[in-house]
């Protein structure tokens, strides 16, 4: 995604964990790096009930090569993630935010820098142990509705404008803003 690798000076990190926070656009932003991913490489999704695969498809992830294991719990999220970073089989793991000790947090951590990965949890918003290991935080809002036909009862739906706003990176500026069109 141009604007938001922009942003991040480059895009995501390797090796690291990231947080999309926001009610709004943070997994279809997690969707488009998803698609991006799976074409040179795979990608796991740790369910926790709430993953629906056709709209990944329809964002252009290629399902093949989507890894999807379900967990409800906070201990079978956590394991689910430490067992995928230690097969180091994929290059993006989107998982949903748990409260985890802080503990867990820095192994989950350091396993995803051994491993080359990148940790993306979904949070509305990221708790104090997350916040501490996570090395960007991201959070998406909705900018505005997009609209294609005319406007009131006769128009139609065309997608979303997302603001994303950079809440922590090492190397670039927090308080920096992009802004992605989601198309639905």
């Amino acid at each position: 995604i141009p604007d938001l690798d922009r942003l991040l000076c480059g895009g995501f990190p390797e090796g690291a964990i990231a947080t999309l926070e926001g009610a709004t656009g943070r997994w279809s932003v997690a969707a488009a790096l998803a698609a991006t991913t799976t074409r040179r490489g795979l990608v796991a999704v740790v369910d926790d009930g709430t993953l629906y695969p056709p709209s990944l498809a329809e964002a252009g992830v290629r399902l093949e090569r989507l890894i999807v294991v379900p967990a409800k719990t906070a201990l079978q999220i956590a394991r689910a993630v430490d067992i995928l970073l230690r097969a180091r089989i994929c290059r993006l793991v989107l998982m949903p935010a748990v409260a985890l000790r802080d503990a867990v947090w820095t192994r989950l951590s350091t396993l995803a820098q051994r491993s080359g990965a990148v940790v993306l949890v979904m949070a509305a918003r990221a708790g104090a142990a997350l916040s501490a290991v996570a090395e960007v935080r991201v959070r998406c809002g909705l900018e505005r509705a997009l609209m294609y036909g005319t406007h009131g009862v006769w128009g139609c739906f065309a997608g979303f404008k997302l603001s994303v706003d950079l809440r922590k990176h090492r190397f670039a500026p927090t308080g920096d803003c992009a802004h992605l069109d989601a198309v639905v």
